[in-house]
């Protein structure tokens, strides 16, 4: 029996590893993603498609630990079982689909950001947990309790009182419609990724094989080269690459700079991909979205240091709001674990008795 439980222990522990180290990973990528890609826009960088791109470009770094990972197997074992990529056609197809869609997604984000302050479009990035919610309801049955569904409702009455001040801290030499066009994008944006990471959650749960740490990485690879994929096409059409160039000579903090920001924005961004997909890997999507939201106040915080931005009585309550629905979701997980903990106590025992 001990030496049954031991395997399952280290399993476990192994997880909760994982899910820090991801958690870790995407608190980075999550903070630090919309502060470089604001940095390239407010100093002279205008390619919206070309900062979609870099939300993904930089996925062949992923190559790097699933060699490692695969050099750590070819020793322990045989070579006929020993593969450096696991996926299979299906679960191929399935994480191209969700590639696209992120994409798509990357734009409308860049565009956001673009038009928006960083404060502004982190708090309606905010709402994506209620449609993360929403759909992880619907794609992979998430249960819900009366709390999880409080801290839903307070997030989406946040970016309520936010679309209330559309103009509040509009840039200068913006006009109204771009503003207003940017609230909108950001929204979609929210709304996009809170579908795309249930689906992530549910081919997890279809894959038809056995869901490793390395084939995460390998879905990840998959989905960052076809998001990748689609804002290339869209430099083209847009003929960002002949302009980038011109874009770096005349970047105010210089052509060299311009090219640093760009490859440190591509790295940190890969962080919040894995991070993101792992975290729904060793728990669940809707924990993943709710990381994502509860780094809110540190981006806030940050966007006012850095960039100076403004942080009206709009803002401060759609904060508070959030904030009280953070808190809202995870007092009602402490109670759930508190509540199952001793039937899961009651079940060992049992047995443990019947042994």
């Amino acid at each position: 029996m001990e030496a049954g439980k031991e395997p399952e222990s280290n399993t476990t522990t192994m997880r909760k590893a994982l899910l820090i180290v991801n958690c870790i990973i995407l608190s980075i990528g999550n903070c630090a993603g919309p502060l470089m890609m604001r940095l390239y826009f407010i100093h002279g960088g205008k390619r919206v498609w070309f900062s979609s791109w870099l939300e993904t470009g930089a996925w062949p770094i992923i190559l790097l630990p699933i060699a490692c990972a695969y050099f750590h197997r070819s020793r322990n074992q045989p070579s006929s079982q020993n593969k450096l990529f696991f996926m299979k056609p299906h679960l191929f197809l399935a994480a191209a689909v969700i590639g696209v869609l992120t994409g798509l997604d990357d734009y409308l984000y860049a565009y956001g950001v673009a038009r928006l302050p960083v404060s502004t479009s982190s708090l309606i990035i905010a709402s994506q947990l209620a449609f993360t919610a929403g759909f992880a309801f619907v794609l992979v049955k998430q249960k819900f309790t009366s709390y999880s569904i409080n801290a839903v409702f307070l997030l989406t009455i946040g970016a309520g009182v936010l679309a209330m001040h559309t103009s509040g801290d509009r840039p200068a030499n913006e006009s109204n419609r771009e503003y207003v066009l940017g609230f909108l994008m950001t929204l979609g944006a929210a709304a996009l990724y809170g579908f795309i990471l249930p689906l992530v959650e549910l081919t997890y749960k279809k894959a038809k094989q056995e869901i490793s740490y390395a084939l995460v990485m390998e879905i990840q690879i998959v989905m960052c080269l076809f998001a990748t994929g689609v804002c290339t096409i869209g430099m083209l059409v847009n003929n960002d690459f002949k302009a980038i160039p011109r874009e770096a000579r005349e970047y105010k903090l210089g052509e060299t700079n311009y090219y640093v920001i760009a490859i440190c924005t591509a790295i940190i961004w890969q962080c919040f991909f894995l991070g993101a997909i792992g975290v729904i890997f060793c728990a669940s999507s809707l924990l993943s979205g709710i990381i994502i939201a509860v780094l809110l106040p540190v981006t806030e915080i940050l966007a006012v240091i850095f960039y100076k931005e403004s942080f009206h009585a709009e803002k401060g309550v759609a904060l508070a709001l959030s904030l009280w629905g953070f808190l809202s979701y995870f007092y009602g997980e402490i109670k759930e674990y508190k509540k199952n903990k001793p039937a899961e106590m009651t079940s060992v025992s049992d047995i443990q008795g019947s042994v």
